[in-house]
Formats: structure tokens, sequence, C-alpha cells
């Protein structure tokens, strides 16, 4: 078992647990919700997907914010998952990420979908 993201308690009063593809999830939407340079000892983990929330929205921001994003996936979580397809979008006051994946010890294909509501 793995400890849950993020990190809360459960009923019983302990360390919230929970099983490896969950785990994977929650290593994803941390990497995407990191920014770069905060974390001391890795100040390239993240994918300063926050940082955009800001940026004029437009197919080139899209289209580098999903390369940047798929090469930091494959770079931080290469060995657990394989990128499949991966879409960033912003719809009305949202952040909205699609990554497809499979996980690679179980050949399992999963699709998640992460969103965070913007700055208004």
């Amino acid at each position: 078992m793995n400890i849950d993201y993020p990190f809360h308690f459960d009923r019983r009063g302990r360390t919230a647990a929970t099983d490896d593809e969950d785990h994977i999830r929650d290593m994803i939407e941390e990497f995407l919700l990191t920014s770069p340079g905060e974390r001391v000892n890795r100040p390239d983990f993240g994918s300063g997907l926050l940082q955009m929330v800001f940026a004029p929205n437009s197919a080139e921001l899209a289209a580098a914010l999903q390369f940047t994003i798929q090469a930091g996936l494959q770079q931080w979580l290469g060995d657990l998952i394989e990128v499949k397809r991966l879409e960033v979008t912003c719809p009305d006051a949202e952040l909205r990420v699609e990554v497809q994946y499979v996980i690679r010890r179980t050949q399992q294909s999963v699709t998640d979908t992460f969103t965070r509501r913007t700055a208004q």
C-alpha cells in the first residue's frame, strides 16, 4: 500500500493508504500541480501548468504545454506509465488536462481528467 495524496487520515485516525493504481493517478496530479522550482531537491520537477492559468489562451500555447507535460511525465513517471494521449483545454473558467496512459506493470489502460478552476 501507498500513502494517499493529498495526505490525510482515514476513519481510524491512521495515515490514509491507497492502492497502486490510485497512487499512480496521485503522482500524475502531483506532477501537474507542482511548479518547477517548488521542490528544493528537484527544481526541475513539475509541469508549470498552474502558471499558464493567466496566460492568453491559444492553440500554440496549448501545444507547447502539452509537449512540456508529456515530456515531464515521461521523465518522472516513465518507468510506471506510458502516455498514449494528452490534451490540455481551458473551457470557461477551468483548466482541464486529460491523460490517457497505460500502467506498465499491469498493461491496464486508464484515462484520467484533472480539472482546476481558474481565477476570474
